[in-house]
Parts: C-alpha cells; sequence; structure tokens
C-alpha cells in the first residue's frame, strides 16, 4: 500500500499509547516530533514493530502546552476513502469485463487504502483491541485478494487468453489518475502552519500515481504489441504492492 499511508499507519499505532499529546509529521524530511507525558520506551517499542526504519534522534522537555488538534482530518479521511473505495469498484469491474489484470491490481491497491483510511477513522477514540483486531481482518483480507489474482496471472500465462481491451485500460487508469491527483490536492491545500504531517504526501502517494502510469504504458504496449503480456507483467508487480502493504496493515494488529 504504497499508498499513502505510512503516518496513518503510524497514527493507528501509536493511538492505544497514553501520554501522547500530539504527533508532528514532517514526511519530506521522514522525522516525526512526538510531544508526550510519560516515558518513552513504548513508544519506541511501538514505531519499531512497524519496521520502518525507525530511530530516536532526541528527547527533551517542551514548553509547548497548547496541542492542536485537525478538525479537519475526519472529513478529509472520509473524503480520499470514498474516493479509493469508488474506484477499487470501477477498476474491479472494468478490470474483469476488459480481461486486464493490471486495472484489476490496481482496484486492490486502491481498496488497500481505503483500508488504511477506514480503520483510521474507525479506531478513533476506539479500544486498541478493536483496532488489532480489524487490522488484522483486512489485512488477511488483502493478502487472500492478491494471491487469488497472482493465480489468475499464473493461468493467463499459461494459457492463450484473449488480449486485454486497452482502450478501457488507458481510460479508466486517466480516471484513476485523476481521483489520485485530487486526493493528493485536497490534502495538500488542507496544510497550515501547524500541520507540519499534510505538506510531504506527494511522497507516499506518488505509488498511487506511478501505478495509474504503469497501466497505462502497459495498456499502449497491448495496442502497439498485440500481446498480453505487458498487462501481465504489470498485474504482477502491483499485486506484489499490494502484499507489501497488506503486511504493514496486519503488523497494526500485533
Amino acid at each position: 500500500m504504497d499508498c499513502p499511508s505510512e503516518e496513518n499507519l503510524i497514527r493507528m499505532k501509536l493511538d492505544g499509547i497514553d501520554g501522547i499529546r500530539e504527533l508532528a509529521f514532517d514526511l519530506s524530511n521522514r522525522q516525526l516530533t512526538i510531544y508526550h507525558e510519560g516515558p518513552y520506551a513504548p513508544i519506541e517499542q511501538a514505531l519499531s514493530s512497524l519496521k520502518l526504519g525507525s530511530h530516536r534522534l532526541s528527547s527533551q522537555a517542551s514548553e509547548k502546552t497548547s496541542f492542536l488538534e485537525d478538525i479537519h482530518q475526519k472529513k478529509l479521511l472520509w473524503t480520499v476513502l470514498i474516493i479509493n473505495f469508488a474506484f477499487f469498484v470501477i477498476e474491479m469491474t472494468t478490470g474483469l469485463l476488459s480481461r486486464s489484470m493490471g486495472l484489476v491490481a490496481d482496484s486492490l491497491d486502491m481498496l488497500a487504502d481505503a483500508f488504511v483510511y477506514a480503520i483510521s477513522l474507525y479506531a478513533v477514540g476506539g479500544p486498541l483491541l478493536r483496532k488489532k483486531k480489524v487490522a488484522r481482518v483486512a489485512g488477511y483480507f488483502q493478502i487472500t485478494l492478491a494471491a487469488l489474482g497472482f493465480l489468475e496471472v499464473v493461468r493467463r500465462f499459461l494459457g492463450s487468453e484473449r488480449l486485454p481491451d486497452f482502450n478501457t485500460m488507458i481510460i479508466v487508469s486517466v480516471l484513476a489518475l485523476i481521483a489520485n491527483s485530487y486526493c493528493l490536492y485536497i490534502l495538500q491545500k488542507s496544510k497550515s502552519k501547524e500541520e507540519a504531517h499534510m505538506k510531504a504526501s506527494m511522497i507516499f502517494t506518488s505509488n498511487d500515481v506511478f501505478i495509474n502510469i504503469g497501466v497505462i504504458i502497459a495498456g499502449g504496449m497491448v495496442l502497439l504489441t498485440q500481446s498480453k503480456y505487458p498487462d501481465l507483467i504489470v498485474g504482477t508487480i502491483v499485486f506484489l504492492i499490494v502484499i507489501m502493504g497488506a503486511i504493514k496493515i496486519l503488523n497494526l494488529g500485533k
């Protein structure tokens, strides 16, 4: 899930730790400032379990007494959640109808993003156990879908299949590219001085954009070569990305 979700994964992982007052993300420099009360050992342990290469730069007392909460965060999360889930349905449907594994795989990437946003919204204010259960269900479900996709790719590699509809591949992927760009736009537009964690959303949402472009290119290659293989290769790569994202989601359930 490469789509844009490391910040949400971190927020969900730290959600059940007492004493945390504010998380200030600087994704462009890959740094996180945590304002908290009490020991930092549980925080370090939680971050290490995500296996994102985290390490503590410093720990010091702060004179900050006012901690701001982003009142628009839930609205933004709901917006990008709805967009991602809608395009999961669109791409899955058109992918099956057009026989494009690239579109099917991209739809699962959209679903992975939707899962992360949904878990984040569902877990807000809720007990840690509920968050972990939902994360486990979402992770295993995502891996199951990706595994089924891999089996279908193998079957199509070995079998004699009609060419995917390159027109549908290109058109739907362009629409998905526009949708991802819009999600990025509204997240970037929401940035304020106190919301440093929003300013570098491009770092993680760029993966979604690259996947959309990859499917568009695959559609063009299908047209030029009259071969099914460009679509199957792109589908395989995206399924791998989806599984990596699902593993990150499963880490939240530990």
